[in-house]
């Protein structure tokens, strides 16, 4: 999967979603230190079409391989809306103008207005736009790339994609999680469908101060006890992302509710002004793209703002559902705001660990992404970063009546400072994806995990991408067509998302009197009858053994990852690798003896046949003998 610069370039090219009327530019010069050589386009896409390698490009035929060729000719499709504001949002924020400083870095003749120029030149087509198109579509008839550079950042992220690799390897090694003490045969069933009646309400409650209006589903029955349940979705979705785990927990007598947050849901994303829209900010005509104002720079796709709001959400639909739980005929005692199981999902996760005590503190923040390397540059990153644009650098959103958390990918980084993650002591779940690169699992999940004061789980997806646990009847298409944030088929996440319904029971029961009937469900053995090749889960309390002293999880936090940095992370996990498969051939060694004991042969041999003379000699114990 592409991840941080090369992720960028790609959404560039889906950001587009078009193809050019007309090519512009004809041929790409490469350039190595004193070496060049201008490459005819038509060669490429004869090579993009075909696989062979034209005599021209003789020269180059070790880096032509099969997976360029899928990338020269691959389409990316995305709604051209939204396409458009995420990359007006590349030209004009400080994530984005580093980005470009890169593309010129590679390109050295290729201007920022060269952009702007090509989006002009573009119409909206049928079929998505592919790399080569891109390339052609560029204003310069000749289009200059520095080789140098360009493989740099390759290997850069080369290395990224072994390390991701290595780490499937090392998790995926572990020996299988077994029962700390014979489980006991279960009373329950958290895995299956309940047998409550379920009815939704939908709801929108006007906070008139803040002048938002927030829809809610209410999932409840007749049968209602426990805790109160508090869904929040990530950015870009809605209150139907955790449908199907929302109707299950109400299905066994929970109050679920679902809150969509209006400033980052699927709707404000796709009905974000243009450019040139006045309440855009966009900067004045003649002035330079790479002077960007404090007007300028700040975020359209994601409003600072939400940082703030989204907690304000939830506290404020809690104090709405105080109001109901004492005078609504049918909701009446059924909403209990005491108790509050909060689930959440990527920045929905970030929205519950700032509800349980994690103040929001930027002051770290601001010098991580004054210094962001565009290659390393993840969608975690450039979100996180746009929290900058709030007038305050330090807030508490803490609000009492959370007492559980389960979040899943959360979006977490610098947002709460080095350590702000600390100050949570409510039991936590947490659901973390190697193959997630929106919010990265080492810097997003694992170094967070770690931090986590009080009772803590934690799940592990070998091969979960971001959207593995969500809705499939309910997942937003257009998220799911973005190239580094792909949605896996729903045959594959099926088993994860029955598990995640059982844990997520079981573990909002801990609070209740039948925490010991549903306790089986959270041992580590529970996971095992779920996962799958595709999708193999860990259960753990702690970070897996052997990442506990991972360099990744022990970097300096404001200092993005380095080529550098790259050498003993993968040394760490590529030893790690080596020592689990010997540790365990020797457990197989050890269960073979134990289960299978050695034959027992006699074997003669011929010297220690007795003899004649030694049976005489043993009748005559007095002779001596020779």
């Amino acid at each position: 999967m592409p991840r941080g610069g090369f992720a960028l370039v790609t959404l560039l090219a889906g950001s587009l979603a078009l193809a050019p009327p007309a090519p512009a530019a004809e041929s790409v010069t490469v350039r190595l230190g004193r070496f060049s050589q201008t490459v005819s386009l038509d060669d490429l896409q004869r090579f993009a079409a075909t696989g062979e390698v034209p005599g021209a490009l003789q020269l180059y035929r070790p880096l032509l391989t099969t997976g360029l060729q899928e990338a020269l000719q691959g389409e990316i499709t995305l709604e051209p809306e939204v396409g458009q504001v995420i990359l007006d949002e590349i030209l004009r924020t400080p994530g984005g103008a580093q980005l470009l400083d890169t593309l010129r870095a590679i390109a050295p003749n290729l201007a920022a207005e060269d952009l702007r120029v090509t989006l002009e030149q573009v119409s909206a087509a049928e079929s998505g736009l592919t790399l080569l198109g891109i390339l052609q579509a560029m204003p310069p008839d000749t289009l200059e790339i520095n080789v140098v550079t360009l493989l740099s950042l390759a290997s850069q992220f080369r290395l990224a994609q072994m390390e991701s690799k290595a780490l499937s390897r090392v998790l995926r090694q572990a020996p299988e999680p077994e029962a700390s003490t014979p489980l006991p045969l279960p009373s329950v069933d958290p895995f299956t469908l309940g047998s409550s009646q379920v009815e939704r309400w939908e709801l929108v409650m006007r906070d008139h101060s803040r002048d938002r209006s927030i829809p809610v589903d209410i999932y409840w029955s007749k049968d209602t006890h426990g805790p109160l349940v508090v869904i929040s979705h990530g950015f870009g979705a809605d209150r139907r992302f955790f449908a199907y785990l929302a109707e299950h927990l109400a299905s066994h007598g929970l109050t679920v509710v679902a809150v969509e947050h209006p400033g980052s849901n699927v709707s404000a994303l796709l009905s974000l002004p243009s450019a040139n829209s006045p309440s855009a900010n966009s900067p004045p005509g003649d002035m330079p793209l790479g002077d960007l104002t404090e007007a300028a720079a700040q975020s359209r796709v994601l409003p600072a703002t939400e940082f703030l709001d989204r907690p304000r959400d939830i506290t404020y639909v809690l104090d709405r559902l105080e109001k109901l739980n004492r005078h609504s005929y049918s909701l009446r005692d059924r909403l209990n705001t005491d108790q509050v199981s909060f689930i959440g999902h990527s920045l929905g996760g970030y929205t519950g660990l700032a509800l349980a005590g994690a103040a929001l503190d930027l002051r770290s923040l601001e010098s991580y992404c004054q210094t962001l390397n565009p290659v390393n540059l993840s969608p975690a990153d450039w979100l996180q970063c746009a929290a900058l644009d709030l007038p305050v650098k330090y807030a508490n959103l803490r609000d009492d009546r959370i007492t559980q958390l389960v979040v899943a990918n959360p979006l977490t980084g610098l947002l709460f400072g080095e350590a702000g993650l600390s100050r949570v002591r409510v039991p936590t779940l947490m659901l973390t994806g190697t193959h997630d690169t929106v919010t990265p699992m080492a810097s997003q999940q694992l170094r967070p995990f770690m931090q986590l004061s009080g009772t803590k789980h934690l799940l592990t997806v070998l091969g979960g991408s971001h959207l593995s646990v969500g809705d499939p009847n309910n997942l937003n298409a257009d998220l799911a067509r973005i190239p580094f944030m792909p949605a896996l088929p729903d045959a594959t996440t099926t088993p994860l998302r029955v598990f995640l319904q059982g844990v997520s029971l079981s573990f909002v029961m801990q609070q209740t009197d039948e925490a010991e009937a549903y306790a089986w469900a959270l041992d580590p053995s529970s996971v095992t009858a779920f996962s799958t090749t595709a999708l193999s889960m860990r259960l753990t309390q702690t970070v897996p053994e052997g990442l506990a002293s991972w360099p990744r999880l022990h970097q300096t936090l404001n200092r993005q990852a380095g080529l550098g940095s790259y050498l003993p992370s993968l040394l760490h996990l590529e030893a790690k690798a080596i020592q689990d498969q010997f540790q365990a051939v020797q457990r197989q060694m050890v269960t073979y003896l134990r289960t299978t004991p050695p034959s027992l042969t006699v074997v003669y041999l011929p010297f220690l046949i007795p003899t004649a003379p030694m049976q005489a000699n043993r009748s005559k114990p007095n002779q001596a003998t020779p």
